[in-house]
C-alpha cells in the first residue's frame, strides 16, 4: 500500500511555508513513493466532517509556489485542543476529535510545520495516537531551542532592514530620530540582526537591561559631532525600561515603540517617529536562504518518517541539517546570546544598547 503522510502548518505565518510544503509533498512522492495530504487551517481542519484537507499533487508543486510567502493551507494559532473554546466561553478538550480525523484520513506520519508552542501541542496531540510526528521549525522570532535558523527568520530580518535603509534618508532630511519596532514575542534576534545590517544607532532587546537615560545621552553624543538623525530598532518585547511613569508622554494603549518616541522626543528636545512593521514581517516572499532552508528541512523531515524516527525536530546546525528529540526542544526557547557574536558585533560597531552610552565615532 502507498503510505500515506499529512502535513500542516500552525501558529503564525511566515514566508517559507509555501516552500516547506512543496519540498515534503516533492521527497515524499519521488524519494519514497509517498502520497502526501495537506491539512487546512492547521488543527482546526481536523474538526471538520468531513476533515478539510487536500492531496498534494506534486505535478501542480511549481516552482512558483515556493516564492509564495504565507501558507496555501492555512494556519491558525489559536484554538488549543486541549481547551478549545467554545461559543458559550467554555472550554472543551477536542483532542480526541481531532485524533479521530487524522486516522480518518489513514495518515500513517505527521509532520508539523510551527513555533515552539505549536510543536509543544502537536506532540502532546500525537503522542497517544500512534502516529509518528516530525516538527520543522519555523517562526520569524527565530526562537525555537536546538536550532541556529528557523524558517521566515531571514525574510523578517530582510524586511527589517529594507525598513531601515528607508527610514534613514527621510531621519536625515528632517533631523528626526526614527524608531522602528519589530517584532519579537520574547527575543530580539530580529532587532539586533537588523540593526547591525540597517546601521542603526541603537537597538534594544529583552536580553539586555536598558535604561532611557542611557539612550538620551548616546543620541546626545551623535549630536555633538554632527549628526542631526538618529536610527533606533527597538523589539516589541524589549519592554520600557525601568522608568517612572509620565503621563505628558506615555501612551499606555501603545507598544513600545510609540512610548519610546514619545519619551525621546520630550528629552531630546528634537523630533521623534515610530513606525511599527507588526505583520509586514510576516508576509513577503521568501528570501533564497529562507527557500534553501525550507526545502532542505522539509526533505529531511519526510527521510526521518522512512527511518521510523519519529518525535523528531529537523533543524539548522553549523551548516547542516540536523535532528533533535522533540523532548529537548519543546519549553525551550532560544533567546540573543548576550555574550554571543552579534551583541559583540553590535558594541564594536558603536550601537548602542541602552545599558551603557557607547562612544560616538566622529
Amino acid at each position: 500500500m502507498t503510505k500515506r503522510i499529512g502535513i500542516l502548518t500552525s501558529g503564525g505565518d511566515c514566508a517559507g511555508l509555501n516552500a516547506t510544503i512543496r519540498a515534503v509533498a516533492l521527497r515524499a512522492h519521488h524519494g519514497h513513493g509517498w502520497t502526501t495530504v495537506g491539512l487546512r487551517y492547521g488543527t482546526l481542519g481536523l474538526l471538520e466532517r468531513p476533515v478539510e484537507a487536500v492531496t498534494l499533487d506534486p505535478d501542480r508543486l511549481s516552482a512558483a509556489l515556493a516564492r509564495q510567502g504565507g501558507t496555501f493551507l492555512g494556519s491558525t494559532n489559536r484554538g488549543n485542543p486541549f481547551a478549545f473554546p467554545m461559543p458559550d466561553g467554555s472550554r472543551k478538550d477536542r483532542s480526541g476529535e481531532m485524533i479521530a480525523g487524522l486516522k480518518q484520513l489513514g495518515l500513517e506520519g505527521l509532520i508539523g510545520v510551527g513555533g515552539d508552542g505549536s510543536l509543544a501541542i502537536l506532540r502532546k496531540l500525537l503522542g497517544p495516537s500512534g502516529i509518528p510526528f516530525v516538527g520543522i521549525p519555523k517562526t520569524i522570532d527565530n526562537d525555537v531551542g536546538c536550532t541556529e535558523r528557523a524558517i521566515g527568520y531571514s525574510t523578517a530580518v530582510a524586511i527589517a532592514t529594507e525598513a531601515l535603509d528607508r527610514l534613514q534618508p527621510t531621519g536625515a532630511s528632517h533631523e528626526r530620530t526614527m524608531v522602528l519596532e519589530v517584532m519579537g514575542r520574547d527575543a530580539g534576534h530580529i532587532a539586533i540582526a537588523a540593526a547591525i545590517a540597517g546601521g542603526a544607532d541603537v537597538v534594544l532587546i529583552p536580553e539586555v537591561p536598558w535604561r532611557l537615560e542611557n539612550v538620551v545621552r548616546h543620541i546626545a553624543g551623535l549630536r555633538t559631532v554632527g549628526r542631526t538623525s538618529a536610527l533606533v530598532v527597538v523589539a516589541e518585547a524589549a519592554g520600557q525600561s525601568d522608568e517612572a511613569v509620565d503621563p505628558a508622554a506615555d501612551a499606555p494603549d501603545h507598544g513600545v515603540g510609540d512610548w519610546l518616541a514619545k519619551r525621546l522626543a520630550k528629552a531630546t528636545g528634537a523630533e521623534a517617529r515610530a513606525t511599527v512593521l507588526g505583520h509586514v514581517q510576516r508576509g513577503a516572499m521568501p528570501t533564497a536562504e529562507d527557500r534553501l532552508l525550507a526545502s532542505a528541512l522539509g526533505v529531511r523531515a519526510v527521510d526521518l518518517l522512512a527511518e521510523g524516527r519519529g518525535d523528531h525536530m529537523v533543524a539548522w546546525w553549523n551548516r547542516q541539517v540536523i535532528d533533535v528529540p522533540l523532548s529537548q526542544v519543546v519549553g525551550r526557547s532560544r533567546t540573543v546570546d548576550a555574550d554571543g557574536t552579534l551583541i559583540r558585533t553590535a558594541r564594536a560597531l558603536g550601537i548602542c544598547l541602552g545599558d551603557a552610552v557607547q562612544p560616538v565615532a566622529e
